[in-house]
């Protein structure tokens, strides 16, 4: 249920620094929704102090949770271990609850897929961090993808968390000594897959995302590690496999599957972005990447709406169900407590 502050929450740090938690207009009609990815364990984290303020209902990671990249797990483990030992963490944990899906890096290996040899042993590693109840269902398949439900009222929000990591093929490398397109003024990586034989998410985890598509939602949430919503830039980005997006598309058209919002994470800078397809309607796209990470620029983006935002930082959506117009607000708040992008997505926009 929502949480409802009727006066300011103080927290104090072992430090003795004073930090108040945002005291909440929340209703039975409203919800936070908090997120993240690409934090670096050895890195203080202070940022999770400015989630803390906001007061969400949630906090979801969207991957790059700590960079591993490792075939041992004993230091696998001592990694996620630092980041549980950090004073901002603790404080994260104990005032909001936590999700999680993985990206590349807490995966184990940069950019890898299926190919990853330990990948049963680092879900164990992941699954046993975030406090996975022993009798959740990511015990009984493989990889990680989750659904979870939560009540607003009488309204329901469905977050979806896939693993884009577990039963995805190679990336296809961008050809030695060819040129690339003069818009890009830098160095590809990869080019997109045209044999649709390639997948993303793999058989099993398609046709369980289509049975959650099926199922009743006043919100659906889909967390992934790679952008959804943007055009080809030459790096990880489910524009790499096309067809796989297009296949997303039709779900959701076949489904009938309304008020569906990307949360996306990995390119340490933040931005949104708005997919428009003739098929169905708008699949907007909130990227929050740079919990610790910065990168030097933003890659071209006909499809972004808002950003990008270079320094570190959280987004954040709150859903209203009780406006007069029900909707989504998203936003982008950085390191020091500024609100750097708010805007507005109406749920009537994004239904059939």
């Amino acid at each position: 249920m929502t949480k409802i502050l009727l006066q300011p929450i103080l927290f104090l740090t072992a430090a003795g620094q004073l930090l108040t938690a945002a005291s909440g207009d929340a209703s039975d009609s409203s919800y936070k929704i908090a997120f993240g990815s690409c934090g670096r364990q050895t890195h203080p984290l202070p940022i999770f102090k400015e989630v803390v303020k906001q007061n969400p209902d949630v906090f979801v990671f969207l991957g790059d949770n700590i960079y591993g990249d490792t075939d041992d797990m004993d230091v696998l483990r001592e990694k996620y271990g630092q980041l549980g030992q950090k004073e901002s963490y603790q404080l994260l944990v104990q005032n909001t609850e936590i999700l999680a899906t993985w990206d590349d890096h807490d995966y184990g290996r940069n950019d890898a897929g299926k190919e990853y040899p330990h990948k049963e042993a680092s879900k164990q590693v992941f699954l046993e961090f975030f406090n996975e109840p022993k009798d959740s269902p990511r015990y009984d398949h493989k990889g990680i993808y989750h659904s979870v439900y939560k009540s607003v009222g009488d309204k329901t929000i469905q977050i979806i968390l896939l693993d884009n990591r577990t039963f995805r093929d190679k990336l296809k490398r961008f050809p030695k000594g060819k040129e690339a397109d003069k818009r890009f003024f830098y160095k590809l990586d990869y080019v997109p897959h045209t044999d649709k034989s390639k997948t993303l998410l793999g058989k099993k985890q398609w046709a369980w995302l289509e049975q959650e598509l099926k199922k009743s939602a006043d919100l659906r949430i889909i967390a992934s590690g790679s952008q959804f919503s943007i055009e080809y830039n030459g790096y990880e980005a489910w524009a790499n496999f096309p067809h796989e997006r297009e296949r997303l598309i039709q779900l959701v058209s076949k489904t009938k599957a309304d008020h569906l919002i990307f949360i996306t994470g990995d390119v340490h800078y933040g931005e949104i972005s708005k997919f428009e397809h003739p098929d169905t309607y708008p699949i907007y796209d909130v990227t929050s990447s740079g919990l610790s990470s910065t990168w030097k620029f933003a890659t071209p983006n006909k499809n972004r709406i808002e950003g990008p935002i270079m320094d570190n930082h959280f987004g954040l959506l709150t859903v209203d169900f009780d406006h007069e117009s029900p909707r989504v607000k998203a936003e982008i708040w950085d390191i020091r407590g500024n609100q750097r992008v708010e805007y507005t997505i109406p749920l009537d926009e994004i239904r059939f």
